[in-house]
């Protein structure tokens, strides 16, 4: 019979002011020194209550002892383990279950994540319907929203994934144009929230070669010009990266440039735009969202931006690093990584959570920066950077795509 060992607190207070969480421990063996100030058994499942101050540490032993977390579940801030249905000194087994947060939730039904439904070698033809611009006057250069319809065919995808984009024509070869990956910037529903359509950012490329002539991008320029009811190459959806956790009480920090909204625009439409469609999926956790781009007329989607942030503000945080607007306090401009190192202290405390997630997606040049800040900040703390990022990335808890 399976054994379920003795829960243990870190207070004597029947009401704990620190939000605390439930680790579920299994594998804990009596090798090396035993320092923790619970019993401990060579076998079975123990449930320890942690507050957020000594999770690391916790964690550590854990480790250290042969144990290994396989879940840890938010209890929440000033609720009494007693209303958990926990007990602080009996044992429990599979015939007598605890009533914890974690088991009082209904199973959510797993969703497979969909890859390569539809092939270079055979595309889905799908209709362009909508094309818009999204960077207002004055702003640079030129990035639009496109909307294609599904509605003939199986295309569907989730949260941070990418599809396919095979431009007409030849290229200087006489070969077909090679497919170009986009994230994509609407949640697995569609802007139509009908399940049948998938939509993109995409911002024209354009820039000078060494001879000084003006290149303008293949398959950008193609979309940017695409006609309404024109029809468009698709394949996809790829990608397992980026994807968005089920955890409703995930904390997720997203920095962004540009374009790079695309696949954040999809998680917090989610998050706060289709409550009613996703009963399984009510986020509770914080979303904070550090966009990078040149000026003010370059945010993308800035009113529902801002109109989320002000709904839902104890959820949802919105920082801006505007490049040719915003000075650093010693003067220089204010990118991604100027914020990160701005709110460095705060934004790495929140990365020791066992369920706060990062991504990052725009240009590469902002993930240097940041590694150095975070490097700075672990080594403040004792800490090695280098193995917590790799820790992170092994629980699919980092998540990094830039060009």
């Amino acid at each position: 019979m399976k054994k379920f060992n003795t829960v243990k607190t870190f207070s004597n207070n029947s009401v704990i002011e620190e939000r605390r969480f439930l680790f579920e421990v299994v594998g804990i063996s009596q090798q090396g020194s035993n320092n923790l100030d619970y019993p401990i058994r060579q076998s079975g499942t123990s449930f320890i209550t942690v507050p957020y101050s000594r999770m690391n540490q916790e964690m550590n032993r854990i480790n250290r002892l042969g144990g290994k977390i396989v879940n840890i579940t938010p209890i929440g801030i000033n609720t009494p383990v007693q209303a958990q249905g926990l007990s602080s000194s009996s044992e429990k087994t599979t015939n007598n279950k605890p009533m914890t947060q974690a088991q009082e939730k209904k199973e959510k039904k797993e969703v497979k994540v969909p890859v390569n439904i539809y092939r270079p070698k055979n595309p889905f033809v799908g209709k362009c319907i909508e094309n818009y611009e999204l960077v207002a006057e004055g702003g640079s250069g030129t990035v639009r929203h496109l909307t294609f319809d599904l509605s003939d065919g199986d295309l569907h995808y989730l949260e941070g994934q990418s599809i396919g984009i095979i431009p007409p024509g030849e290229d200087e070869r006489g070969k077909p144009h090679k497919l170009r990956l986009y994230s994509i910037a609407s949640t697995r529903h569609g802007d139509k929230l009908d399940d049948k359509t998938v939509s993109l950012c995409v911002r024209q490329l354009e820039y000078q070669n060494e001879e000084g002539e003006t290149v303008q991008g293949v398959c950008s320029t193609y979309l940017c010009n695409l006609e309404e009811n024109a029809d468009v190459a698709i394949t996809g959806p790829v990608g397992k990266e980026m994807l968005l956790p089920d955890d409703e009480d995930a904390t997720i920090v997203m920095l962004a440039t540009g374009t790079g909204i695309a696949p954040f625009r999809a998680f917090l439409w989610r998050m706060f735009k289709e409550r009613e469609l996703n009963p399984d999926y009510q986020f509770k956790g914080l979303a904070w969202l550090v966009f990078g781009i040149p000026y003010t007329q370059n945010i993308l989607y800035k009113e529902e931006l801002e109109k989320m942030a002000k709904e839902y503000s104890d959820n949802f945080r919105l920082t801006y690093a505007i490049s040719r607007e915003q000075k650093t306090d010693d003067g220089g401009k204010m990118y991604v990584q100027s914020r990160v190192s701005e709110y460095a202290d705060e934004l790495f405390e929140l990365i020791q959570k066992p369920n706060t997630h990062v991504y990052m997606c725009g240009l590469k040049g902002m993930e240097p920066p940041i590694s150095d800040t975070f490097t700075a900040e672990a080594e403040k703390r004792g800490m090695n950077w280098d193995e917590m990022r790799k820790q992170m990335k092994k629980e699919h808890r980092w998540h990094v795509e830039v060009y």
